[in-house]
């Protein structure tokens, strides 16, 4: 695990751990946080802290950065287990409640889709090699395209 992800890049900056900061008060955050503790300062600076809030900052400049930084945070289950991710025990009944509760009409859509192209694969190109390369593929835009359509884990 890399530096910036090891801390919370919230609290480095003193920002609230919410979806709504924006840029501009990251930015501030950074800005303040570095006139006080940059190493080039007459009194020296905190070197460390200074690494620290640039790690964060570049952690979190960015709205990406900030949704990716959220659900790290919200991985962490306590100070117990710190550094370490929730592992989600995904029993059929769970599944079966995310997809209900999610939007399980684009998700049957998705399906849809996915028996289509490789049916259609199938009837195409017969037993060639690129049958079995297709259907991996629709399976795999199923897989990265279908938690979308699922409900968050609770």
């Amino acid at each position: 695990m890399s530096p910036s992800r090891a801390a919370d890049p919230f609290a480095v900056l003193g920002l609230p751990a919410q979806p709504g900061v924006g840029d501009d008060e990251v930015r501030a955050a950074w800005r303040r946080i570095a006139a006080a503790t940059h190493p080039d300062r007459a009194d020296g600076g905190d070197p460390a802290r200074f690494a620290a809030a640039a790690a964060a900052y570049t952690t979190l400049r960015t709205q990406f950065g900030r949704g990716e930084a959220l659900a790290d945070l919200a991985g962490i289950t306590g100070p117990a287990h710190m550094g370490q991710r929730r592992r989600a025990h995904a029993s059929p009944g769970r599944l079966l409640a995310r997809v209900r509760q999610g939007r399980p009409v684009r998700l049957a859509l998705r399906l849809a889709v996915v028996a289509a192209v490789s049916a259609t694969a199938v009837a195409v190109a017969g037993r060639a090699p690129a049958t079995p390369a297709l259907i991996i593929g629709a399976l795999t835009w199923l897989v990265l395209t279908a938690r979308h359509d699922l409900a968050p884990p609770s």
